[in-house]
């Protein structure tokens, strides 16, 4: 597992989803230059979105071999078909309704309407075997090992769909949940668990505004991650956080990095 986080702060938003976005486009064609192909897992969000129109504004998008790209979700709204406050209606108007992406590699979470109807707890368990269909002995588990794995992260320090204090935070076993009573409408959601999250060689927090300061001097001054969900997010090879100067603002002195963008 890896280190210490690694901090990134950035002047503003929009110079961070410009500068994470080229990060992601540099990880990827790494990923496809080194294996064929690559996997990422999508955040919805302001942030999460924001990158991804920042991605999809890049000329160096064309670098990436779309078609050689496998994307999942960290967690959905469990709501209809194309309800615009699903992650993946968001990320398919933000980028993925603009680029050649193979749409047999991109894997939503079932919608609240679709085979599982309203049972979320059996759509979690698809897309659990979705993910365990994915990964090859290589993996070492029921998940792929994800090239990177995106999050944001709430006022609340929430990651994905899960929660302080909420029951999806505390799962060992299983790698997908059902998520009941969502503090943030609406209140069912389809989450990755720590479990599911812990695969990817890179985990990615993102966080910008001034709302998200107290949650990022939480999670990274040594938090638990039932109390903060973020602060059990980690990647095997890395955990980079990626933050904007206000959401660094009250970051303790010792951890805010001496060279920042």
């Amino acid at each position: 597992m890896s280190g210490a986080p690694q901090i990134v702060v950035h002047r503003d938003k929009e110079l961070m989803a410009q500068a994470a976005a080229a990060r992601l486009i540099t990880r990827i064609v790494d990923a496809q230059a080194a294996r064929g192909t690559a996997s990422v897992v999508l955040t919805g969000g302001r942030n999460g979105n924001g990158l991804l129109a920042a991605l999809g504004a890049s000329p160096a998008r064309d670098a990436v071999d779309w078609g050689r790209l496998d994307l999942w979700w960290g967690d959905e709204r469990f709501l209809p078909e194309g309800d615009p406050e699903r992650n993946v209606s968001q990320a398919r108007r933000a980028l993925l309704d603009h680029v050649p992406v193979d749409p047999a590699r991109v894997r939503p979470m079932a919608a609240s309407d679709g085979p599982y109807g309203s049972d979320v707890e059996a759509a979690a368990a698809a897309y659990a075997a979705q993910l365990a269909a994915a990964a090859g002995p290589e993996d070492h588990g029921p998940v792929p090992t994800f090239d990177v794995l995106m999050l944001g992260v709430g006022p609340d320090t929430h990651i994905a769909s899960l929660f302080p204090e909420h029951p999806a935070v505390r799962e060992t076993e299983r790698t997908v949940v059902g998520v009941h009573g969502s503090p943030k409408p609406p209140p069912v959601r389809i989450s990755l668990t720590l479990p599911a999250i812990r695969a990817a060689r890179e985990v990615w927090l993102l966080a910008a505004g001034e709302d998200k300061a107290n949650a990022a001097a939480i999670a990274l001054s040594g938090a638990g991650e039932l109390q903060a969900p973020a602060a059990g997010a980690r990647g095997r090879a890395r955990t980079l956080w990626l933050l904007d100067a206000a959401a660094a603002a009250q970051l303790p002195r010792e951890l805010y990095p001496p060279a920042s963008a």
